[in-house]
């Protein structure tokens, strides 16, 4: 807590009591985000589409998405001058390597960027950008009250919870998602203000927007367990559909990766993505007026508005051919999306998909009808988004809890809970991490909720070099080289080029038998003396893979080097314990 603050209130406030404070300030402006988003985007969708004629298609399809995509890119580069993309990957590396700091322009670029992106039909999600606007602000205030980075993570947390909360009306998935997908190692009582936050970013778009839940949902046929095997089977399916979406999205990234020039990812994406939302109008946006039709319709043949604006209107017979389509591309829309120089994220590509995918299901299993049973398309949709979403963020709390909150859709908790057990199961046993994950996974920058993994990877190298030793130069001889480390109580010494690229070290040790005889100062040069290190660290390595090599070579000290191979200092295994006591010792104060 600040001393100006301490003065203020003659001590009376403890620092756990200041940390709730914070919560709710953190609940309040993350609530009041969300909604800001949300009622940018549909502002800007309703102002370019409400006068669409739905029985033909609109050839504004193949302009509004390539405008919006043109326009968010010029921002992030002229403007934000910062990569806003990948918004909760960006979050899981700040809580694991970046001790909770996140650049506070993410407290409204990612708004700007995400409205402008998916209101003129970028194929994603307002979900990830405002979750990174939530961090940012629990990151900024924490910053702003000199809290330490325990603290700062913790309100990092309390944003993103109530962010998701804000936007969903859902406080419990804002708890849930903060546990399972940003992998927070918390304590009892640390839950307490991402309970704070979750349940004031909620009231806040309740009182902003009514008690309604986002999607109306009527259960006119309930669960029974006659559906348990067509439940299980759905689950399968979609966790095969979440892992498609998972490696294509990441195959479909890789392409525009290689594409170092920004007009031509521009170019790329979208012209995709145009000429898919041309196709299948559906793609345009978030998906969510489409997944309204799908939960509300009494059957297949009561959906056949989502083919409005398209080329199947009027041919209602192939609707289950045409959403299987969208299914299909979608995750080449959404990746086209970003990919093109877009902003936003993959929770409304992963509900919508897994809508489609639920209802396509439900209503092929109705034409065959196995064993006379028949599965509620509207159940089955429910029962496709959360399992999904549990599939592909690995996340089956989180799927089950969104989709209840979203809908209202208590009375289902059991099949939600089975389908999303099964998808996330399949997708796991496959898959080790969610798509957010897999990137700082391949790194070793990933805190997890294994307690010695989430302490070594919040461990930073940085402070565990040891950058005062004495940097030898290949040409002196062996006294010169004992005139300089003689003050030094280190063993070891880097010997470098004059431009710093490592060379090999001197181990006294190693000479021990030698620099006692005065007679031979001349004689050795360092050149002669120096040997290989059994193992490099660089910069870029992960703290896991810097424990490996450190048990695998059995060294108890190592050189670092930077990634052009400069030296940058030496680590010594005592320092790497000592520093991951400190953190254990942090993480179970509580």
């Amino acid at each position: 807590m600040p001393q100006w603050l301490k003065k203020l209130t003659n001590g009376s406030i403890t620092h756990k009591q200041f940390i709730l404070i914070l919560s709710f300030l953190v609940g309040v402006a993350s609530g009041l985000a969300a909604n800001l988003l949300k009622w940018f985007v549909h502002f800007v969708e309703h102002w370019l589409t409400h006068n669409f004629d739905v029985d033909r298609s609109n050839a504004l399809y193949l302009i509004y998405p390539v405008v919006g995509i043109f326009i968010s890119a010029l921002f992030i580069k002229f403007i934000v001058r910062d990569n806003i993309g990948h918004g909760i990957t960006k979050i899981l590396y700040a809580i694991s390597r970046n001790q909770g700091h996140i650049r506070s322009h993410n407290m409204w670029s990612s708004i700007v960027a995400s409205g402008i992106t998916i209101g003129f039909g970028g194929s994603v999600g307002a979900e990830s950008p405002v979750v990174l606007t939530g961090s940012a602000i629990g990151s900024r205030i924490g910053r702003w009250f000199h809290q330490d980075h325990r603290t700062l993570m913790l309100l990092v947390g309390c944003g993103a919870a109530g962010a998701i909360a804000g936007i969903y009306k859902a406080p419990i998935t804002g708890l849930v998602f903060t546990i399972e997908v940003l992998m927070i190692d918390l304590t009892m009582w640390s839950l307490v203000p991402l309970l704070i936050s979750c349940t004031t970013a909620a009231c806040i778009s309740y009182f902003l927007s009514g008690n309604a839940t986002m999607f109306h949902f009527d259960l006119n046929d309930p669960f029974v367990v006659e559906r348990v095997p067509s439940t299980i089977l759905l689950g399968l399916v979609c966790g095969f559909v979440a892992l498609y979406f998972t490696r294509s999205m990441n195959a479909f990234e890789q392409i525009f990766a290689k594409c170092k020039n920004m007009m031509v990812r521009f170019a790329l994406g979208a012209s995709v993505l145009a000429a898919l939302i041309f196709l299948f109008p559906p793609l345009y946006g978030e998906g969510y007026s489409t997944i309204s039709t799908l939960l509300n319709s009494h059957g297949v043949s009561d959906a056949s508005s989502v083919m409005n604006n398209s080329l199947f209107y009027g041919h209602d017979q192939y609707l289950l051919v045409f959403l299987a389509l969208v299914a299909l591309v979608k995750v080449f829309a959404s990746t086209a999306t970003t990919g093109g120089g877009g902003c936003g994220g993959t929770f409304a590509p992963s509900i919508f998909l897994g809508g489609v995918t639920g209802f396509v299901f439900a209503g092929v299993w109705n034409l065959v009808q196995p064993f006379g049973i028949v599965l509620p398309t509207t159940n089955a949709t429910l029962y496709g988004m959360a399992a999904v979403m549990s599939a592909v963020f690995h996340a089956p709390l989180t799927g089950i809890f969104l989709i209840a909150e979203l809908t209202g859709g208590y009375q289902l908790l059991v099949p939600l809970m089975i389908v999303s057990s099964v998808s996330y199961s399949l997708v796991r046993s496959i898959e080790p991490h969610s798509i957010y994950a897999m990137r700082l996974a391949r790194r070793g920058q990933l805190l997890s909720h294994h307690k010695d993994q989430a302490v070594i990877a919040l461990m930073n190298l940085d402070d565990v070099i040891d950058k005062t030793r004495p940097v030898l130069n290949p040409d002196i001889s062996l006294g010169e080289m004992l005139q300089i480390v003689s003050s030094s109580k280190r063993l070891h010494f880097a010997v470098c080029s004059p431009d710093r690229t490592l060379l090999g070290q001197i181990n006294l040790n190693n000479i021990r038998h030698i620099i006692f005889r005065s007679e031979l100062y001349k004689t050795f040069t360092v050149r002669g003396l120096m040997s290989q290190p059994s193992a490099t660290l660089r910069t870029d390595d992960g703290m896991l893979a810097i424990m490996d090599k450190f048990q695998v070579d059995d060294a108890g000290t190592l050189p670092v080097v930077n990634t052009e191979n400069r030296f940058v200092g030496y680590v010594s295994r005592s320092e790497l314990y000592s520093a991951y006591r400190e953190i254990m010792k942090d993480f179970s104060e509580e």
